[in-house]
């Protein structure tokens, strides 16, 4: 009992640093939906988990919490487009049932980027590469994106504004 005690322990659930990781709170998570009974929950952190495994199988390896956020973003990706397509093919069923698991995809999801700080990093970005004209949207967004690591952030939102900016600044 005193083994099966010191596995439940707060300090059990810490990654190699010291903070609990988004793999160890995925299953905690499974385990509390199963004892509350929650089918909903339980399917779409299942779902969460089986696609986390998956990809460390294919890496050969366990992921990093900043691989399990690419996969949470994957997932969440694929519910937006998935709740576009039954919603024009008047599926609510499945738009709810989409929703949901899109919901709790979420509670996995860094915080996010406001537009101020998007635009903070764009204007850091140009500067650091002398970027001028739209031709340096590329340079631009390599010196971008690695400034949003960690958070979530639409890649098509950040190269809009580096074209509206690049295009501002031309003019």
């Amino acid at each position: 009992m005193a083994r099966h005690l010191r596995r439940l322990r707060p300090g059990s659930l810490r990654g190699a640093d010291g903070h609990v990781t988004l793999v160890e709170r995925v299953n905690t998570a499974i385990t509390a939906a199963m004892k509350a009974h929650d089918q909903r929950r339980l399917s779409a952190l299942r779902l969460l988990k089986t696609a986390i495994v998956n990809k460390g199988v294919e890496k050969g390896r366990d992921l990093d919490d900043g691989e399990v956020v690419q996969v949470v973003a994957s997932l969440i990706k694929q519910r937006r487009d998935s709740i576009d397509q039954f919603g024009k093919a008047g599926r609510t069923d499945l738009v709810d049932k989409e929703t949901a698991e899109m919901a709790v995809l979420q509670e996995y999801e860094p915080p996010g980027v406001t537009p101020a700080e998007m635009d903070e990093a764009v204007s850091a970005a140009i500067a650091e590469t002398g970027a001028s004209s739209p031709k340096d949207v590329g340079k631009v967004m390599k010196a971008a994106m690695p400034r949003f690591a960690g958070r979530m952030v639409d890649g098509k939102a950040v190269n809009e504004a580096v074209r509206r900016r690049l295009a501002g600044e031309q003019a």
